[in-house]
């Protein structure tokens, strides 16, 4: 049996059946000139986490953006990506046209807010006519032309991004799990309340449907029992 084989098979062996968290946090961007960049991003207003070098050949330095969970590196000897090779990455704000305004301060050309007419194709110059969440889009690029877009969301779907969402979705959720809870406990054995909510709103903020989420909930619930 090959190494691979092997670990494959421990892998199998202790998983548990439950999702196992997979946080992305960090996104490299290649550019060209590292101070250049370093100050680019800082003149946004973005955090200066890190700055370390080995040598004239490697350096790492990482930003983040405000209230971000997730950072980007960039540096010298760090990607084999060409500068500016990066595109459309997501920058998720409340208020775009406060976000254009901070950028623009900071020293991004900033376009002004659009929406797509086609998904993913042609778009039209102003926000979404219906003020849609996920709809209204502006974009910039860093000096190297890697491009970010800035995307209005002023209330989350269900189940995304609970840990920023506003209070309504946060409501909207509770509300769910009372439901869901509600048919449960009827055929459930004795338990805290709490145990089965928490379950099912970090299953919803992954990305489960609400069907999914009351499975997960009560998987949960059944292993405490164990």
């Amino acid at each position: 049996m090959s190494t691979l084989e092997m670990s494959s098979e421990r892998a199998t062996q202790i998983y548990s059946g439950e999702t196992v968290d997979m946080k992305l946090e960090v996104v490299v961007i290649p550019v060209s000139d590292v101070d250049r960049a370093k100050r680019f991003y800082g003149g946004l207003g973005w955090r200066l986490d890190a700055d370390f070098t080995n040598g004239a050949d490697w350096r790492v330095v990482q930003m983040t953006p405000p209230g971000s969970p997730c950072s980007i590196h960039f540096g010298k000897a760090i990607t084999t990506a060409a500068p500016g090779s990066v595109k459309n990455l997501y920058l998720v704000v409340s208020d775009i046209e406060e976000a254009r305004g901070a950028l623009i301060h900071g020293g991004a050309d900033v376009s002004d807010a659009f929406h797509f007419t086609v998904p993913g194709g042609a778009h039209a110059s102003g926000p979404a006519p219906n003020g849609a969440s996920y709809s209204t889009f502006a974009s910039f690029n860093d000096p190297d032309s890697n491009s970010w877009l800035l995307q209005e969301i002023k209330t989350r779907i269900p189940g995304r991004g609970v840990s920023n969402s506003d209070v309504a979705t946060m409501i909207e959720l509770l509300r769910e799990a009372e439901e869901g809870h509600g048919r449960y406990e009827p055929t459930a054995p004795k338990h805290h309340w709490s145990d089965w909510y928490a379950a099912y709103i970090i299953a919803r903020e992954r990305g489960a449907t609400p069907e999914d989420a009351t499975k997960s909930a009560s998987f949960h619930l059944e292993n405490i029992h164990r």
